[in-house]
């Protein structure tokens, strides 16, 4: 019984190519015979192909030779240095910029700023707003008034808040392909669906609800700004009549 080889590597196996094809071995039963010995490691018959006739060619090594178009990377600690100054002063420098500013090839700039330095490109993170350190001293007192609210009633108080949200809706939301799916044979001919786009109407949907479910609907049109004057109506003249209707 033939045992596979336990390791081997690429000029081990163009080794065996090289003395099988001397003894006028075709190609392919040189790949067969590799294929029991070698596995899944083995060389592809390409491959095989490819190096039987570099070696009926005159071609006597086994190792790859080098590439004239590669790109020479200098990694040196000047240039890694000079490269962190570059990224640091400009944090939306490129790195086509980097290599012309600093007279190196691309694919140096590239294995400087990414596997040396290890710089990634991170979006911003979007945030309602920019509070100042006043409005932050006030959500945590706010916050730590809830809290002691919370402590002293326990879930009673839990059910008797009331929370809001705001999210545009448009005029009209077409059906998403998930959601048209229909239970067919698959002999019948799959049923075809129109890309349509959402419609450019829209207004703004405020949702009002506490732990029993949605207390208040209201849509604010577009065009119309929300300040804190249509906020305290809304609280006032709509929210305040939609609890004492819905929450009696």
């Amino acid at each position: 019984m033939v045992a596979p080889l336990p390791t081997c590597n690429k000029e081990e196996q163009r080794s065996l190519i090289r003395v099988l094809r001397s003894e006028g071995v075709k190609p392919t039963e040189i790949h067969r015979r590799m294929e029991v010995q070698y596995g899944d490691a083995c060389l592809l018959l390409q491959q095989v192909y490819e190096w039987s006739k570099k070696f009926l060619n005159g071609v006597s090594s086994v190792t790859d030779s080098p590439r004239p178009g590669q790109a020479h990377r200098v990694v040196t600690p000047e240039a890694i240095a000079a490269v962190e100054v570059i990224v640091k002063e400009n944090r939306r420098v490129t790195v086509h910029e980097i290599a012309a500013h600093l007279d190196m090839s691309h694919g140096s700039a590239h294995h400087i700023v990414h596997d040396v330095l290890q710089f990634h490109k991170l979006s911003a993170r979007w945030v309602p707003r920019q509070l100042t350190a006043e409005l932050k001293e006030r959500r945590v007192d706010a916050c730590q008034e809830l809290l002691k609210r919370f402590e002293a009633e326990g879930d009673g108080f839990l059910g008797r808040t009331v929370t809001g949200d705001e999210t545009w809706v448009n005029y009209h939301q077409p059906e998403t392909k998930r959601a048209s799916k229909e239970r067919r044979h698959t002999s019948v001919p799959k049923p075809k669906k129109f890309r349509t786009q959402p419609s450019a109407g829209k207004v703004m949907l405020t949702l009002f609800w506490d732990e029993r479910g949605v207390i208040l609907e209201h849509c604010i049109p577009r065009g119309n700004s929300v300040t804190s004057a249509t906020y305290a109506d809304l609280l006032k003249n709509h929210l305040r009549p939609a609890i004492k209707s819905n929450r009696r």
